[in-house]
């Protein structure tokens, strides 16, 4: 029998309070994702992200900005309903690079830009990130748990295609209360506690986020790594889909709300590449 699925807006994310793992009820949206879109515009994906050239995205520049003046103005806060503990985010000098610092104790939100980009043109997602810890309690398969010193999810605009009949109803619901269509689904690349890499989960709380276990453990806990995947190919294994709707946002997560843990992680720019 097909695992039931919840509603696109009840993506995973922070927990239900602030302090602890979560209430037994299933969590609203990973980001209250419906809300945050309701003001998105069509924009093709050159308009909505800096270019270098017909090749390139970029999507987070964050060294190219003034610690000063804050975060960039293109990324917004993330923020759950019923958690009052968030995250801090700022823009941080890094030995002479802008990178953003996210600190987070048994907190959860995170930062989102909202852009519109075709993943068949632009399959390849690159960027940089640094933990400086893991958390003893977090387990991808388990509510509690579900907690990442670093995330980078990236958010799938709703396709009625890639839904059933009674499900259309309820995107159509959401569309009448909010003005936009929730997102059909999330990938999510994580930086896991324990779990082996290359896994490939579904949220503990919803099988429309798919998280993809990117990097794992303390090895390499206080050294900026360096990533590179390919969405198309890590979608069609997530989702055993051929080929994913357009992207509707990109966003950084570093959550302790489950475990009540804390942390500090480091963001560096995060690009969009067309297939080599």
């Amino acid at each position: 029998m097909e695992k039931s699925r919840t509603t696109a807006f009840e993506f995973s994310g922070g927990g239900s309070s602030g302090k602890g793992p979560p209430m037994t009820r299933t969590r609203i949206a990973m980001i209250s994702l419906f809300v945050l879109f309701s003001v998105l515009t069509s924009v093709v994906a050159g308009a909505d992200a800096a270019a270098e050239n017909n090749r390139v995205l970029h999507v987070g520049k964050f060294s190219d900005a003034d610690p000063a003046d804050g975060i960039p103005s293109d990324w917004e806060p993330l923020t759950f309903e019923k958690i009052d503990a968030h995250t801090d985010y700022r823009l941080v000098d890094d030995k002479g690079t802008a990178v953003i610092r996210a600190e987070s104790d048994a907190s959860a939100s995170g930062l989102i830009r909202k852009v519109r980009i075709d993943p068949r043109k632009y399959p390849v997602i690159q960027w940089r990130w640094r933990a400086t810890g893991v958390y003893e309690k977090g387990d991808v398969t388990q509510k509690s748990g579900d907690d990442y010193p670093a995330r980078v999810y990236i958010a799938f605009e709703y396709d009625p295609d890639k839904v059933g009949f009674f499900e259309r109803a309820k995107f159509k619901a959401a569309r009448m209360l909010h003005g936009e269509y929730p997102p059909t689904g999330a990938l999510t690349y994580i930086w896991a506690s324990n779990a082996p890499e290359g896994k490939i989960v579904s949220s503990a709380f919803t099988d429309r986020v798919s998280m993809i276990v990117v990097e794992t453990g303390k090895e390499k806990t206080d050294t900026w790594v360096s990533e590179s995947r390919n969405i198309l190919a890590d979608y069609r294994k997530a989702f055993g889909e051929e080929d994913p709707p357009m992207i509707r946002a990109i966003a950084i997560m570093t959550d302790s709300d489950n475990t009540g843990e804390s942390t500090v992680s480091y963001y560096g720019d995060i690009v969009m590449k067309a297939a080599e």
